[in-house]
């Protein structure tokens, strides 16, 4: 029944992110069909931030209303709503509209919203349904978040998307002069289309609502907290559908007290210290180095790009799955994980900004340091994450509902930052892959 549970667990953490994960990984596909062209990058980075209303609002609940706000009904309408989003995607992502004076992809955009909203909410609602398990199985839900970005990844590996090639191209100028020759970057066709892609963002959103009914209905008491009531340590088993079973027995009387100790256990400053580092490791890691992850690649060779996008949605999980067994909670080394893993991410960001003609680029070593870098970043930031997440997750359910709302402000404050730089002061220059304008 244990392994059952991580593995429902794992699935409930698949559910978090996978949705706008696909979306992101699919851009290159739905780019060329939609009015906003290589703009719509730039609205759904908008959009993901304007769902942080769902989170806000949670978060607000639980502050004014404490206890009126029961995660088990919230995160089955939350998948329900993912899994409707994705398939209306489907059928609808190129159906445009006239807003104004132009056209918009009215529908895609609408829909992502949604999806973004639903994904974003899962960070405050999610994280706080898995106080009613035990600790071990908070990591299972991590890891399923970790390949809540690697299976879209690899999916859209195998769909070919933004496989680049140079092709020559004759064009005729203004002046009735005719060149021959010039290399263009053209896009592949992909092997199948986006509605197929969609169609397995919206499978493996009913996978986690499938697995989430399961695990929120299933009684298991070896799996669950104690909740203690009353001086008698009186214990009662509740199987409703919107109490859950966070007041299922599992452990026993000398376990428990052990569990109630560790609660309170960080001081104040301890604790704020705690939620800096979630904050500033989540705005790298979701928003800052993501919106230039092309600009520190792409100067490379596309292959150079996919190669570190897909190790780099690998070593997500990995590290959780490190977490899971070699788990330090020591503040110290958090910190010093979060310092390395801040200078890895300026390395990184050194290469973004000095493209296109960063360092070593037409040496093999240059591609081999910045997919090194790209993987050790995520990795072990990745892990930091999953450490403040046990350790918060020991402080209680409130803990967590503030992990989740630091982990969305964090992100927004990111994006924030990054979108005046990228999309309005174009701080960042692309690299065309068929040019050969840097010196050897």
């Amino acid at each position: 029944m244990a392994l059952i549970v991580h593995i429902l667990s794992c699935l409930l953490g698949l559910g978090s992110w996978v949705a706008i994960n696909g979306v992101w990984v699919e851009l290159p596909i739905l780019v060329p069909h939609t009015p906003e062209g290589w703009e719509l990058p730039s609205y759904l980075s908008l959009l993901i931030q304007f769902a942080n209303i769902g989170p806000l609002v949670v978060t607000l609940v639980h502050k004014f209303r404490p206890g009126h706000l029961h995660e088990g009904p919230v995160i089955f309408v939350l998948l329900a709503v993912g899994v409707v989003s994705c398939l209306l995607l489907a059928f609808l992502w190129q159906e445009t509209s006239w807003v104004g004076s132009s056209r918009r992809s009215t529908a895609l955009l609408a829909l992502i919203f949604f999806l973004s909203l639903v994904d974003c909410t899962s960070s405050v609602t999610f994280l706080p349904y898995m106080t009613r398990l035990r600790p071990d199985y908070l990591v299972s839900y991590f890891i399923g978040e970790g390949l809540s970005g690697l299976l879209p990844a690899l999916l859209a590996l195998g769909q070919g998307v933004g496989v680049i090639s140079c092709e020559l191209m004759n064009s005729t100028e203004p002046n009735g002069s005719y060149t021959i020759g010039n290399l263009t970057a053209v896009y592949q066709p992909a092997r199948f289309p986006a509605w197929g892609f969609f169609f397995f963002l919206a499978g493996m959103m009913g996978i986690s609502l499938m697995a989430f009914t399961i695990l929120h209905r299933t009684p298991c008491k070896q799996c669950q907290r104690t909740q203690e009531v009353g001086v008698g340590k009186k214990r009662e088993q509740k199987e409703s559908w919107w109490k859950g079973l966070e007041q299922s027995p599992m452990m026993g009387e000398d376990e428990a007290i052990k569990e109630k100790k560790k609660l309170g256990r960080y001081s104040v400053w301890e604790k704020v210290f705690i939620f800096l580092v979630l904050a500033w490791v989540n705005a790298l890691t979701n928003a800052v180095l993501p919106a230039v992850q092309t600009y520190s690649c792409i100067p490379y060779g596309g292959r150079i790009y996919h190669l570190t996008a897909t190790l780099a949605s690998i070593a997500n999980p990995l590290a959780c799955g490190i977490a899971m067994y070699l788990p330090n909670r020591s503040l110290l080394t958090i910190g010093g994980l979060s310092v390395t893993g801040s200078i890895i991410g300026s390395y990184i960001m050194s290469m973004a900004v000095l493209s296109p003609c960063p360092p070593l680029l037409h040496d093999n070593i240059g591609g081999t340091l910045i997919v090194l870098a790209w993987v050790l970043f995520v990795g072990v930031l990745s892990y930091v994450k999953v450490i403040i997440g046990i350790i918060l997750r020991d402080e209680g359910h409130s803990a967590l509902v503030w992990c989740g709302a630091v982990v969305q402000l964090g992100s927004m404050l990111g994006a924030l930052t990054m979108f005046p730089l990228v999309n309005v002061y174009s701080f960042f220059q692309s690299a065309d892959p068929c040019a050969q304008k840097c010196p050897q």
